[in-house]
Order: structure tokens, then sequence, then C-alpha cells
């Protein structure tokens, strides 16, 4: 099929312009989708009328769906129950299944596939969906002529290989010879909206002529509570304490914040969303470097507003993202920028803690206020890890924050909402937040003993899943390992955990400080120096759960956890592996790292 540049007669052209004049964002969206599925029809049947026919006729008989989902932290598990439910609304016999339990061998069996599915890291599947990815992208892999799929990607776009597993995904489906039905949709940390859209042209493609109980344009039905991400509720700060001691270099706060008549609820691994203003410290520079006024209006997605109020309110000022960066070079055609952008190491440095006034003064151009504005990356809420038990604190819930201050160039950076909670408000204050749930985090159901490992704020949530024990009276055996810089400053808590294990509430505690001896020491070590009885419990049914940093933390703990398998269980590094595998497959290996 060859293509013009312009294929279509005068009149078409002429209609083709009259009907999309009006459409609204989502419905050229759907269009696009549908363009695209009989385009693909066309494009298998080599005959126009003929294929518009097939489509017709399969549009009555395609009737099932099958979704596959991959996530580290559950909100893919959560879109894909979503889903499920819409896909039910249209009388689609649905099918929704892990990518642990999916066997992908049944693939070329499959008449539409959605596969949700987030990245984790740098570009990497998230643990559920290694195996399903190795499948797919591998030489291997079968012909899938007569598969229907689409792809919703999570992910975000402060990291350099943004939704890269989606990506794979529908680029191996593809080269699978499988049939799109609507075009692969990334999503950003606010994917809500993109999601919907994309569960709606899905469905209809798949079945244009049903009707869906959802509720408006084929909106998600609103949620048993009122408040929710696009509704947060004004929660009151009841109260708010440091809690390093003066010589510590680390400011951590306890926060106490006030649910009463909001009718949220949460369980212990939930995190706590919450939208935050920007230091008003760097708005003012921003302005004034410009040179520009705060009053001056400019319009967001969301509407009108001053220069001010977008900077401080709307939009992400605190941290760079490549997009940022190529956007910016867009605009400014900058030599310089474009040297930056063509170094992956050199565009990681500079992006590894400058802010948006760095960008600005070194790489100088005449902005106009909404140009500006049109290339930043609208500020999403910060999600912190819940460190209180629902049962234990009633309506209330407790945060354990760490205010991100450094310098660099001569300047004081923070953090866009850990230097807001810290430093800007105080009791009474209230501020929008919501529940971010975490399917992925939980306390076994069954009392199985837990390994909890946590460094820094990462022990957020065993405050809560001990407060949970406590309440519920569980008997779960208990083992917790936490690690910070220094015992008098730095140990988080201190009182509590003296206390449960006073009461045996906590059997075991195994701290690390780094900084109290000359040779530092880490959680690794001390599960290094614990090892026979760290395999033991595992034997045993122990669930293992890590929380904190990921570049540090996460892959020490982790490559120390698969040593402790390989050297106490006496197997094969392979084996190790594959030991490790199975503990995620039975949610008995929980991570929560940032």
């Amino acid at each position: 099929m060859s293509l013009k540049i312009n294929p279509l007669t005068e009149n078409q052209l002429k209609t083709l312009d009259q009907v999309t004049a009006e459409l609204t964002a989502d419905q050229i969206l759907w269009v696009s989708g549908y363009l695209a599925g009989r385009l693909s029809a066309i494009q298998q049947n080599g005959n126009g009328t003929a294929a518009l026919t097939a489509i017709a006729k399969e549009v009555k008989e395609e009737s099932e769906l099958t979704i596959l989902y991959g996530t580290d932290t559950g909100r893919s598990e959560t879109l894909a129950g979503i889903l499920s439910e819409k896909a039910k609304e249209r009388n689609i016999k649905v099918q929704s299944f892990s990518m642990y339990d999916y066997n992908p061998r049944k693939l070329k069996e499959e008449k539409n596939i959605a596969v949700i599915v987030s990245t984790h890291g740098e570009g990497e599947p998230p643990a559920m969906a290694e195996d399903f990815h190795k499948f797919i992208t591998n030489k291997r892999a079968p012909k899938l002529k007569n598969v229907k799929f689409s792809v919703l990607a999570l992910g975000d776009k402060s990291y350099k290989f943004f939704c890269q597993t989606g990506k794979d995904v529908d680029e191996a489906f593809t080269t699978m010879g499988a049939i799109n039905i609507t075009p692969l949709v990334t999503c950003d940390v606010d994917f809500e909206d993109d999601a919907d859209n994309w569960m709606n042209n899905l469905l209809e493609n798949l079945t244009p002529e049903a009707v869906s109980a959802t509720n408006g344009h084929g909106t998600l039905k609103p949620a048993t509570t009122q408040y929710s991400k696009k509704n947060p509720f004004m929660a009151t700060l009841l109260e708010k304490v440091k809690i390093t001691g003066r010589e510590s270099d680390k400011e951590v706060y306890h926060l106490e914040f006030s649910l009463e008549d909001s009718g949220l609820t949460y369980e212990p691994g939930d995190a706590v969303g919450i939208y935050t203003q920007n230091p008003q410290s760097l708005v003012k520079e921003i302005l004034n470097k410009l040179n520009f006024s705060p009053s001056e209006t400019v319009n967001l997605k969301t509407g009108e507003v001053t220069l001010e109020e977008a900077l401080t309110r709307h939009l992400e000022i605190t941290i760079l993202t490549r997009e940022v960066l190529i956007n910016y070079f867009a605009k400014t055609a900058s030599g310089e920028l474009e040297k930056l952008l063509s170094d992956d190491k050199l565009l990681d440095d500079y992006l590894y803690g400058h802010d948006v006034l760095d960008l600005l003064e070194d790489f100088p151009y005449q902005w106009k206020a909404q140009h500006l504005v049109d290339i930043l990356r609208q500020l999403p809420p910060r999600l912190y890890s819940i460190s209180s038990s629902q049962e234990h604190v009633g309506e209330e819930v407790h945060l354990t924050v760490s205010a991100v201050r450094y310098e660099r160039d001569n300047r004081v950076r923070t953090g866009a909402c850990s230097s807001f909670l810290s430093y800007n408000l105080e009791p009474g204050d209230k501020v929008p937040v919501y529940i971010d749930k975490n399917p992925s985090f939980k306390l076994p159901a069954n009392g199985n003993p837990i390994i909890m490992v946590g460094a820094g704020t990462g022990i957020a949530p065993y405050r809560a899943f001990m407060q949970q024990i406590e309440s519920q009276n569980l008997k779960n055996n208990t083992w917790l390992f936490f690690g910070d810089r220094r015992f008098y400053s730095d140990f988080l808590y201190q009182l509590e955990w003296q206390k449960l294990l006073k009461s045996k509430r906590l059997q075991r505690m195994e701290v690390a400080f780094s900084r109290d001896q000359k040779e530092k020491v880490y959680i690794q070590h001390k599960l290094l120096a614990h090892k026979k009885e760290v395999f033991e419990w595992l034997e045993k049914g122990a669930n293992f759960y890590l929380c904190g940093d990921q570049k540090t933390l996460g892959k020490d703990v982790n490559k120390t956890l698969l040593e402790i398998i390989k050297t106490e269980g006496g197997i094969s590094t392979e084996k190790a592996e594959e030991y490790v595998k199975q503990l995620k497959r039975e949610k008995r290996l929980q991570i929560d790292v940032y």
C-alpha cells in the first residue's frame, strides 16, 4: 500500500475537518484507536471492503478478554481490577492474571489481550513480570497472528527509561504478529485519566455497540468513599515532632494528621498521597531571574491562574526530567544543551540535584511566561509510607518524613514536599491528602513469621505493622533489622521499639549504625551475621519485607539475601535465584523501595 501526502479528496478532507473540529481530546484518542484497528484489519485482509465486513462480524463474536498485569506497587493490579469490571459491564467474558500466574505459552490461544505493566528501576520489568518479559522477547517467542492486544504502561518521567517494560511488551507483541487493538499508552505518575481513556478506547474497539454501565462518557464509577486522588481530603495537622537528635545531620519528623469525618480507610503498607507546594524562595528566584510579574496569568490544563500560583502549586520546579530538557531544547535550540542531551552520563549527572532555576541560568533564553509553563511537568503528589495502623490510631494517619535539604553551587536546595511538611506546616494547618493502596506490601493473613528490613524512614511501615499486630493481638513471630547513621541521634522511634521488645510483641531486633565506628556497618552485614537463623525463618514460612532506598539498600539487601539462600541452602546461584522468585510468587518477599 502506497501513501500519498494527502490521499483524501477535497470533499473527504472538508468532511474530516468538520467532524474533528468539535471533538474532545478523549474522543480524538478513541478515533485514533478505532482507525488503527481498521487499518490493521485492512492490512491483514488485503481488501478494504472485505476487511470492514470482517471487523463488523468479529465485533459480535469477540466477547473474550484476557488481562495480564505486572506490578511492584500494586497499581497495575488495581487497574486490572477496574478494567475487569468495565469489561463485565459490556458482557465481555474476562479473565485476569498476574504475570506470575500466567503461562505465556498460552498466548497464542487467546483472542484479545490487555497488558498493564509498570517499569522497575532503570528500565527493568517488575519481579512479577521478569519471566513473562524474558519469554516474549526471546527468539523462540510464538507467532500470534490471530491475537489482538493493547498495552498500558505505567512509569515515571523522572526516570531515564520511562515505561520501558511496557514499550518492550508492545514491541514484542508486534514482532510476534499480534494485531494492535489500540495504540500503546504510556502513563506518568498522574496516570488515572490516561488509564481511563485507554480502557474505554480498548473496550469500545472490542464491542462498539455495547452499552457500558460506566458513569457518564465512559469514566470510572465514583469510589465508595467521597475523597480520592481527584478529590483529596483537607487533613488537619495535629502534631509535628522532630525525632532525630541535635547531632544528626538529618532532619526527620513524625507527623500526625486527622482524617475525622473523611471516610478514608487504610491498611499497614499503604501510602498517603500529598498535594504539596514548591519552596517559595525558589519560586521568587525564578520570577526574578526572568523578570516576570507574579500576577501575570498563564493557561494550564486546569484553567487560568497567575504565574506565581502555577509555579507554587501546579508545576514541577525542584527536579528536572529528561522530557523537560528535551522540550527546553526544542524551544531554545541551545548548542550546549544539545551536547548535554547527546551524552547519557553527562545528562544523568545533570538531572541529579539540579532544578528549573539551574536550567534557566545554565542555558539562558528570552522566555515568555506561557511558553515556559508549557514545557514544565505538572507537579505530582508525593507518596509517603503510612507509619500507623488505623486500628490503633482511629481517624488519624501518621507519617515519617525526612526533610530533603542540601547545598549545591552556593545555593540551598530543598525537596518540594518534605520541606513543605517539615518547615512550612504547623499544627492546625490543612493539607490535601488521599490514600494510595498498596496490595503488594501487606502483613501475612496466615500468621506467618515476619522479617522486616528497613533503613532511615524505611522503618515507617513496620511501625504500622507492629501497631496492627498489637491491636489485633496477632501471634506472628517478628524480627526487625533497622539501620541508620548514629545510635544517639538517628534511632527513630527508639522507645517504641524497646517497649515492644519488652512486651515480646517484637521478638528480635538488630540495629546497624554505620557511623558509630571506624568501619561502616550496614543492614546487610547484620543479615549476614545472622544468616543461619534468617534462612531457618524463611524455611519455616517467614515473610521477608524490605523498605528503603532502591539504589543502595535495595540492591545490597537483595544481593545479601541471595547469598544467604545460596550458602545456607547449599545450592547453586541459579537455584538460589529460583528460590527468591518463588518467595515473590508466594508474596513472601515484599519490597517497597523508592
